[in-house]
């Protein structure tokens, strides 16, 4: 009976090539083609180079324990049974079982517990599992080196030695790999080691290697180039390093000619008839696209998909350029059903993916694999996306009390009515654009007609700037739909000389700083007018031009900008604080109210120094200019500061208004800067500032600065 082993050695633990030629088929497999898919003659799409992908080689989800058991039974329906040349029982692969040895978790494998009685179906799943091959490329080895599968009277010797793992030609088998699991385990393992490539670089993927045909050098059958382009190819070629001649080939499961080996002949032989492409074509899902339509802000998508390795609803993923959708193929469809009876009728989807902006856009869907196979691209459209900024148009024209704003607005992602924000100067306006509009362009007639606005926003007199930003919803940003300049008038008044009127409303103290709020207008226009704050007798000019809707509603035609809220100083101690309405043209001003306000002395601790900060020595042609501030922590009042140019010193007070440094010290005032223009001779001069101590405690320097006057 001719021979299926092609034997490896093994070195410390690795297998080697050890240049055993592959007879021709054992009795037990028919050369005739008796067996469902078996080539007798050919080897469609075989190549040397890629004898099966890397990802069908470690996919271990391609069986099951029980659907390898199937497989196994479906070989052999009959053993012969009896026993071997030696008595002991023969027994086929579909009944043989042992007990299997537990082996520690490393690099390549997650190890295993082992277990009395398991079954040749189980310890290959297992093994599977733990070091991530292929359960059928463990099936096909088992067929190719000791015909394991198909056999009907395997002695036990085949068990022991059934991958040939660690079993050289020129000597006994390495006792550490003698037994069924111990090969089985062994292999796989070696396969991880092999793909690894860190010990092994001859015959490594992406290079082309001279690959003999027959181990025997003395046959002088030669060698060919072979570009081997991955793992797992280079691993069949570490395990089995000869390539099938074109005899070896022209024969299918034949015997070739002289130079003929036949161990990767067979892998591909065996691995394409009972499983499949070894490049997963086979397992792969597929189905059709049926719809790809472009609606406002999204996309339609539908038709159908199928993985062959399982009955159950599969992902496809929708791509709108690169941005991806999960979409689950789950929609009843009879049709499909009626076309793939085994598959059911689950497998249509029917969905809506976002898009990504304006213009044409390739849309792509993928049917995502289930088990053994890859990823399948269906197909892809190019659409023009209804997506992208907003678009419209506006107008705005004074009328009484304000402006009037109209136009049309939408949002291309958006089949509802969109916001616009309407800004008078720089007071803004949310607005829903959902009135009817006769103005929206027919390029935009799927999007219905309300998408008008018509809004009036009050405004004082002068010349105003009113802008309309279109509120982006999708991928993109606010868009201005348009800006323009609008002249408000004063409403006419029929009387004149009336006294102004308002409110003084509140006054909060925080430190010596008050703040004062109110509102104020004059009957005689809609023009903000002067308020006058006082403090004590000292008066402060502003305008009372905040906005306040409260009294641009309570008071028809004067617009809204009427109200103040200004910050004063406080001295120490209780003050009143007054506010009065300045009147624009005859008639008196009007007193709107006094409030009182108490500042409480810092806490006092005579003797500290002086602190503050020398910010600047500008020179000038004959002149240095000296800046900075300066604070007694002792008192609120300004303090003197020396300046020394050179060795000449003067005398100046720090009482400048800060009022930085009096938000930063509100205990303090803000009247502690100081800034003084020095005359100099040309020259350079050392600069310095000192703090001048009002009471017990020293001086402080502020700091020294180099200037060069010119």
């Amino acid at each position: 009976m001719a021979s299926l082993i092609a034997v490896a050695a093994l070195v410390l633990g690795v297998l080697v090539p050890t240049g055993a030629a592959i007879a021709a088929p054992s009795a037990s497999v028919p050369t005739t083609g008796a067996l469902s898919g078996i080539k007798p003659m050919t080897l469609d799409g075989f190549d040397p180079g890629n004898l099966i992908s890397d990802a069908v080689f470690t996919d271990k989800n391609t069986m099951t324990e029980a659907q390898i058991q199937s497989f196994f039974n479906s070989k052999v329906s009959r053993c012969l049974g009896g026993t071997d040349e030696k008595g002991r029982p023969i027994v086929c692969l579909k009944d043989f079982s042992i007990t299997s040895a537990s082996r520690p978790a490393d690099t390549y494998c997650n190890g295993y517990t082992g277990a009395a009685n398991e079954s040749a179906a189980r310890i290959i799943y297992r093994v599977a599992q733990s070091c991530g091959i292929n359960p059928q490329v463990l099936i096909v080895m088992l067929q190719k080196e000791q015909g394991l599968v198909t056999h009907t009277w395997p002695s036990a010797w085949r068990y022991d030695i059934a991958l040939g793992q660690g079993c050289p030609d020129d000597a006994s088998c390495n006792p550490a790999y003698v037994g069924f699991f111990y090969q089985i385990y062994g292999a796989a393992r070696q396969m991880k080691i092999y793909m690894e490539g860190r010990y092994f670089t001859y015959y490594a993927p992406g290079r082309t290697w001279n690959i003999l045909y027959h181990p025997t050098a003395s046959r002088n059958c030669g060698s060919a180039p072979v570009y081997v382009a991955n793992k797992a190819t280079s691993a069949l070629y570490y395990y089995t390093p000869y390539q099938p001649n074109a005899a070896a080939l022209r024969a299918g499961y034949g015997e070739g000619d002289y130079c003929s080996s036949y161990g990767n002949r067979n892998f591909y032989n065996y691995f394409t008839d009972w499983f499949g492409s070894a490049q997963g074509a086979a397992n792969n899902p597929f189905g059709n696209i049926e719809l790809v339509k472009a609606a406002p802000g999204q996309f339609q998508v539908s038709g159908w998909a199928i993985d062959p390795n399982t009955a159950d609803p599969i992902a496809v993923h929708v791509y709108v350029a690169s941005v991806g959708t999960a979409v689950t193929a789950n929609v009843p469809r009879a049709d499909v059903g009626a076309a793939y009876p085994g598959s059911g009728n689950n497998h249509g989807f029917s969905a809506t993916v976002p898009a990504i902006g304006s213009g044409v856009v390739s849309v792509c869907i993928y049917a995502i694999n289930s088990g053994a196979g890859a990823n399948v691209l269906l197909g892809c459209r190019d659409v023009e996306s209804k997506s992208g900024l907003p678009v419209g148009s506006m107008t705005a024209k004074a009328v009484e009390g304000g402006i009037r704003v109209t136009g049309w607005a939408l949002d291309p992602d958006l089949i509802d009515p969109s916001t616009v924000h309407v800004y008078v100067d720089n007071a803004g306006t949310a607005v829903t654009a959902d009135k009817v509009s006769g103005d929206i362009p027919p390029a935009y007639a799927e999007y219905g007609t309300k998408h008008g606005f018509d809004t009036t926003i009050s405004a004082p007199p002068g010349s105003r700037n009113v802008c309309v930003y279109g509120i982006n919803v999708g991928p993109g940003v606010n868009t201005a739909i348009g800006c323009t300049t609008v002249q408000v008038t004063a409403p006419v008044i029929s009387e004149k000389g009336r006294a102004p009127v308002g409110a003084f409303e509140s006054v909060s103290v925080s430190g010596n700083v008050a703040s004062v709020s109110g509102w104020a207008l004059d009957p005689d226009t809609a023009s903000s007018i002067k308020v006058h704050l006082y403090v004590g007798s000292s008066g402060t000019e502003y305008t009372a031009d905040k906005v306040r809707a409260d009294v641009g509603s309570a008071n028809p035609g004067y617009g809204d900008r009427h109200g103040f809220a200004e910050s004063v100083t406080l001295p120490v101690g209780t003050s009143s604080i007054c506010a009065y309405g300045i009147n624009t043209g005859a008639g008196g001003h009007t007193l709107l109210g006094c409030k009182s306000a108490t500042v409480t002395a810092p806490a006092s601790d005579p003797g500290r120094a002086p602190f503050g900060n020398f910010e600047a020595a500008v020179a000038t042609p004959g002149t240095i200019t000296v800046g900075g501030w300066a604070i007694d922590p002792d008192t609120s009042d300004s303090i003197s500061v020396h300046i020394y140019v050179g060795a000449v010193g003067l005398a100046y007070w720090a009482d400048k208004e800060r009022a930085d440094v009096g938000a930063a010290y509100p205990a303090y005032g803000t009247r502690h800067g100081f800034a003084q223009q020095i005359t100099v001779a040309p020259g350079t001069y050392s600069v310095c500032a000192y703090g001048i101590n009002n009471g017990a405690g020293g001086h402080t320097l502020l700091g020294c600065r180099t200037v060069a006057v010119g």
